[in-house]
C-alpha cells in the first residue's frame, strides 16, 4: 500500500516538475526580447496576426529565416502607439491585421539571397506579375536593409468586425507594382476609402506612411533610427 502511494506522489511530482519547466520555459522566450521591445499582442490584445514571412504564402515561396514564430514584435513606443491607432479603429468597427512587425536582418539578407536566384519565381503570378525579377533591386522592391529591423515599422490591414472579413483595399499585401501604391487611382471609391480609413488612423497617432505600400507604416519618433537587429521573431 505503500509503495502504490509513493508511486503516485513520485508521478504527481513528476508531472509538476515538468509543468513548471515548461512554464519557466514559456516566460523565459518572452524575456529573451532585448530590452524595449515587447510582443504586440501583450499591448494589443485584439490584433490579429497573419505573419507572411512564417508561412510560406509570400513572394519568397518558403519560410524566412529568423521567423520562429508566428508573433509580431515592436518597440515599446511603437506598440503602445499601436494601440491608440486600435482603439480607435475599433471605435469605427474595424480589427487591425498584422502581416509584419519587427524583421530581423537575417530576413532581409534571404529575401537578397532570393531575389539574386533568377530560377526561383514560382510566387511570381502572385506578388510580381507585372516585374521582371531581374530589375527588383534597381526598383527597390528588395534593398540590403530593411526599416523593419529597427523595430519600429509594421504592415497591417483591417478587418471588419461584423462580418470578420478583411476590407477590401484593391490590392494584396506585398505586391510588387503601382497597384500598392496608397494614392492609386484605378481602384473603386470604396477601395481608395478603405486604404484612407487605415492610413487616417495611422498618421493620427505617430506612424508616417510609405508613398508605394498602403500596408506599410513607420513611428516617426522611433527610438532606434540608425540600429538594425538581427534577434529571431520568437
Amino acid at each position: 500500500m505503500l509503495s502504490k502511494v509513493m508511486s503516485r506522489f513520485l508521478t504527481l511530482l513528476a508531472a509538476s516538475l515538468i509543468l513548471a519547466f515548461q512554464s519557466c520555459c514559456g516566460r523565459g522566450e518572452k524575456e529573451a526580447l532585448p530590452q524595449g521591445f515587447v510582443h504586440v499582442t501583450d499591448i494589443v490584445p485584439d490584433a490579429v496576426l497573419e505573419i507572411r514571412y512564417y508561412s510560406t504564402y509570400n513572394f519568397v515561396g518558403e519560410r524566412i529565416d529568423g521567423y520562429l514564430a508566428p508573433v509580431a514584435i515592436l518597440t515599446e513606443p511603437a506598440a503602445m502607439a499601436l494601440k491608440e491607432v486600435s482603439d480607435e479603429l475599433l471605435a469605427k468597427g474595424y480589427v487591425i491585421k498584422i502581416f509584419d512587425a519587427y524583421r530581423p536582418q537575417r530576413a532581409v539578407n534571404h529575401f537578397i539571397r532570393w531575389a539574386e536566384d533568377l530560377k526561383a519565381v514560382q510566387m511570381k503570378p502572385c506578388f510580381y506579375p507585372e516585374v521582371d525579377k531581374s530589375l527588383l533591386f534597381d526598383e527597390g522592391y528588395i534593398c540590403a536593409r530593411s526599416g523593419h529591423s529597427r523595430g519600429s515599422t509594421i504592415d497591417l490591414t483591417l478587418i471588419d468586425r461584423l462580418t470578420g472579413k478583411e476590407v477590401d483595399m484593391g490590392g494584396v499585401f506585398d505586391y510588387f507594382g503601382e497597384l500598392s501604391h496608397p494614392d492609386y487611382e484605378n481602384i473603386t471609391p470604396q477601395q481608395k476609402a478603405n486604404r484612407m480609413i487605415l492610413r487616417e488612423a495611422m498618421l493620427n497617432h505617430g506612424f508616417e506612411p510609405l508613398d508605394t505600400e498602403w500596408w506599410h507604416f513607420t513611428l516617426s519618433d522611433e527610438p532606434y533610427k540608425d540600429e538594425y537587429f538581427d534577434f529571431p521573431v520568437r
